[in-house]
């Protein structure tokens, strides 16, 4: 690619740590490039203690926009002016919008989850999911697929500090969206193995695998997994997950979070440019291997 910055280039980038491993400015930037927009897209290396800062420059600076990935989620939301209905429910911020000096806080990360399960080929809807973790993306994983109709789902997470606050969320979202939503305790592996029994799908969205602790897995017990039960893992470095190796193993139907990244990253570039990305292009290009 051969890219011409100008002085009207409009800078968007990917907040976060650590980010050297991410394709997102390869993705962001052929998008631009194949559209001929004058943008371009970069990663910070930034933590929550240095998100105040950054943020306050980045904005000084006239960025128009941004995504957040972990630790950050949930760390931007005092920092905005305004979230979106899904943001506010999720409690969670993975793409925000600058405009007028105000910072819009959404939430992609759900429509992509979902739009990749499409694209893999399955199809979810009005049956049950188990979700392990209450992170941002698992947040908006839950609020999403309860909203375009997923029956029910187990949300698996440690009982901590953030236990209540958790419960809570659970609560309002299946309030509001009508599906039921149960929090389990992950350190239960009798709760785990009746939940993924009796779900279509499981979904990790825990940390649990990433690079570089590859040799971890969420699932305590390989047996839980049966060949009709639909494996994913949202974590695409290591692309092969040692949950996805086990779900391989046991016959299950499976996939990463590569379209995942694909799909949020494409709804964040239509809210920054107004234009759709160019998918196939993209897919073909860094999402084929």
């Amino acid at each position: 690619m051969n890219y011409q910055i100008t002085g009207n280039t409009k800078l968007t980038a990917l907040l976060g740590s650590p980010v050297s491993h991410s394709i997102s400015p390869q993705m962001h930037n052929e998008a631009f490039y194949q559209l001929g927009l004058d943008y371009v897209y970069l990663a910070f290396d930034v933590t929550p203690e240095t998100l105040g800062d950054a943020v306050k420059g980045l904005k000084a600076a006239g960025i128009c926009g941004f995504n957040l990935t972990m630790p950050l989620k949930v760390h931007i939301l005092p920092l905005l002016d305004e979230l979106t209905p899904a943001a506010r429910l999720a409690g969670a911020v993975n793409t925000v919008i600058v405009k007028n000096g105000r910072m819009i806080g959404h939430t992609t990360d759900g429509t992509g989850y979902m739009r990749s399960v499409i694209d893999a080929g399955y199809n979810i809807i009005g049956k049950k999911m188990t979700l392990l973790g209450a992170g941002g993306a698992a947040t908006a994983i839950c609020v999403q697929a309860a909203l375009d109709g997923v029956s029910s789902i187990d949300m698996f997470k440690r009982k901590n500090a953030s236990w209540d606050k958790t419960m809570e969320f659970c609560q309002q979202t299946a309030f509001e969206t009508g599906c039921k939503i149960n929090l389990l305790d992950f350190n239960d592996t009798d709760l785990l193995a009746e939940s993924i029994s009796k779900s279509a799908v499981l979904t990790n969205a825990t940390s649990l695998g990433m690079a570089p602790d590859t040799d971890i897995s969420p699932i305590p017990d390989p047996a839980m997994l049966r060949q009709d039960l639909i494996v994913s893992d949202i974590i695409y470095n290591p692309r092969k997950t040692l949950l996805i190796e086990q779900a391989e193993q046991q016959g299950c139907p499976c996939f990463n979070g590569l379209y995942m990244l694909l799909y949020q990253g494409a709804a964040a570039f239509t809210c920054w440019t107004g234009r759709e990305m160019p998918i196939d292009v993209i897919k073909q290009k860094y999402f084929s291997n």
